[in-house]
């Protein structure tokens, strides 16, 4: 999905921030965590990468491709968030993808023979920027 953002926003995620990602628990109560996070605008799909064995992926997982979630940048009184239904990829190709567009952004993350990666089809986006 193509979203017609600001170029404002659109610099907005090439700055380094972290965020939030918020997960729903099995009982509808929301599971807030600091993360990384990449946001290919053309193709409207953010992604965070980390271990399977996380609380967040298991959340995903247990959602199978229906896990709405939601990740929040803020930087001062700049904001947004992203929301949209989560899949857990870890094939080696999304993986390495997801990896090589975190180490753009932030810096290269240290070895994880579990990592995954949630990638997030981006229905939503708030903010203020």
């Amino acid at each position: 999905m193509a979203l017609d953002l600001s170029d404002d926003l659109r610099t907005f995620f090439t700055e380094r921030h972290l965020a939030t990602l918020t997960t729903l628990r099995a009982d509808g109560t929301p599971h807030v965590v600091p993360v990384g996070v990449t946001f290919d605008i053309d193709a409207g799909t953010a992604r965070v990468i980390t271990s399977g064995t996380s609380v967040k992926a298991g959340h995903v997982r247990a959602g199978a491709g229906t896990a709405r979630v939601a990740v929040c940048q803020v930087d001062g009184r700049r904001w947004t968030t992203l929301e949209g239904v989560a899949t857990l990829r870890d094939d080696e190709a999304s993986v390495a993808d997801a990896v090589a567009r975190y180490a753009a952004r932030y810096r290269q993350p240290r070895v994880n023979p579990a990592r995954v990666v949630l990638e997030i089809a981006v229905d939503r986006v708030l903010g203020n920027v």
